[in-house]
């Protein structure tokens, strides 16, 4: 029995850490920002974008998340303007700047982007939920998980969440919903 949860923990991670496909568009999940500055998790995941796009991934950038409660700037215009600031052209980010969850973020990338093939970039530990809701959403998408040293809470935040999201929900108790980007040390990009 342990050889067989070891061989699907494996075809877990290698289905994670497979190459990034080509798509119309890179999908930047939102993190916390501090007052107009992106954390360190969400600059992370905006450099692997960045990274992405310099590669040739996608033509456009479409970066998700609103304001939280008290919030000067959305997460979706931080980061737009850390990219622009880091050589994006203006024409091709896409700053989406309502969206408060991960069913939220990903709802408005499809609204926004209609039927495109998207690339969506966020944690290791978050990218598995995002890709089961983008499925529910019949977005098709490929993921691209961000490294990093992620607190074990967070880490079982997203199991639990992940594990709700099976049973069809979207947003995930009140206890676990909008507890914030942990704090953890990025780590190099891929």
């Amino acid at each position: 029995m342990r050889k067989l949860w070891a061989a699907l923990l494996c075809v877990f991670i290698w289905g994670l850490a497979s190459a990034p496909q080509m798509a119309d568009a890179i999908v930047v999940l939102g993190a916390a920002q501090y007052n107009g500055h992106p954390s360190p998790i969400f600059a992370n995941r905006l450099n692997a974008a960045l990274a992405l796009y310099r590669q040739g991934y996608a033509p456009t950038i479409l970066v998700t998340g609103g304001k939280q409660p008290g919030d000067r700037y959305s997460e979706g215009e931080v980061g737009c303007r850390y990219l622009e600031a880091a050589g994006v052209p203006r024409d091709a980010l896409i700053c989406e700047t309502r969206s408060r969850s991960t069913w939220e973020n990903l709802k408005n990338a499809r609204a926004l982007l209609g039927p495109a093939r998207v690339l969506i970039v966020t944690d290791a530990p978050h990218l598995p939920r995002a890709m089961m809701l983008a499925q529910r959403l019949n977005i098709d998408a490929g993921g691209y998980p961000v490294a990093g040293r992620f607190p074990l809470e967070y880490r079982w935040r997203e199991a639990v969440l992940r594990l709700l999201t099976r049973f069809g929900l979207t947003e995930g108790p009140p206890s676990l919903k909008n507890r914030g980007t942990p704090r953890a040390t990025p780590e190099t990009v891929r």
